[in-house]
């Protein structure tokens, strides 16, 4: 997905979901539904979630420079980590809110309140069809989790309308509320999770550092790597460096084996690659080092 294409995904969820918002208060207000109106506080909440990402997209699209030689890409994991810990929050003022109506649980139009919110869960089942699911952009996918919580709240809402309308079950309000707030709480700690794994430079998921060490030394020519590292500088967007020791006569030989490293590497989605090759074998106190000496030392 192309930035353009999220700026413009992201543009035309933010006008959406300010018209359900909008709906949704005037809705809430004729109802006298509280759950209309937590809903309403809901969608605004994502609003601005969503017009973070939107934001962040467009500082991200920004060139490296001298200031930032990765790029700008790391501003859209930021809105990512805001964004999950504000799903986090909005869970948490659900069950308490969700709370206060199972004890004192306010009358209800279920009239006015049904058709207000199946036009909150189609317009949010459009803006979850606009954004997709399958994108390895983790400031969307927040996004998208924020229109997710919505359409399920929104689904809750309409089910508790229907149910209050047949039956006068004020109870069935807050016990959606919880619902989805467990599902909107969950959301976002993956979010969280997953923005840290990125701020920590924490080895990327998917990656195993001894398999491709092993990959690098099979390598001809390649007596053995140290020195290793892999971190994400964005979403999907990977980086390594490391020492390769080689026993090789020239330097053309050297820059051959180099280059078969980085194709190695691109093969494994890794685009940016810092390799230095040198005949010193491994001698300093690392990871990798220490895990040669020991099979040295221990496994001949």
């Amino acid at each position: 997905m192309t930035h353009n294409s999220s700026t413009k995904k992201l543009s035309l969820v933010l006008v959406i979901t300010f018209l359900i918002f909008t709906g949704e208060v005037i809705g809430g207000f004729l109802s006298n539904s509280l759950a209309l109106l937590s809903d309403a506080g809901h969608v605004f909440t994502d609003a601005l979630a969503i017009l973070l990402s939107l934001i962040a997209s467009i500082i991200s699209r920004r060139p490296s420079g001298s200031k930032a030689t990765y790029g700008y890409q790391k501003i859209g994991i930021l809105a990512a980590l805001i964004n999950g810990v504000s799903l986090i929050i909005i869970a948490l003022i659900i069950f308490i809110e969700g709370y206060r109506r199972f004890i004192n649980p306010p009358s209800i139009d279920s009239y006015i309140m049904l058709p207000v919110a199946v036009f909150g869960f189609i317009g949010n089942l459009l803006m979850a069809k606009i954004l997709e699911h399958k994108h390895e952009d983790l400031n969307l996918k927040s996004a998208w989790l924020h229109v997710i919580g919505d359409t399920i709240s929104s689904a809750a809402v309409i089910i508790s309308a229907l149910i209050i309308k047949f039956t006068g079950w004020l109870l069935v309000d807050p016990l959606a509320s919880w619902l989805v707030g467990l599902i909107i709480i969950f959301g976002g700690i993956r979010v969280v999770k997953e923005s840290l794994l990125i701020f920590l430079d924490f080895t990327p998921k998917g990656f195993n550092l001894d398999e491709i060490a092993h990959k690098i030394k099979n390598i001809k020519g390649v007596k053995s790597i140290h020195d290793i590292h892999i971190w994400s500088i964005g979403s999907g967007i990977y980086a390594f460096s490391s020492h390769v020791v080689v026993d090789v006569e020239s330097l053309e030989e050297g820059d051959k084996i180099r280059m078969e490293v980085e194709k190695q590497l691109k093969e494994l989605g890794i685009k940016h690659t810092v390799i230095q090759i040198e005949k010193t074998p491994c001698e300093n106190k690392n990871f990798f080092c220490e895990i040669e000496n020991y099979r040295k030392h221990h496994l001949h």
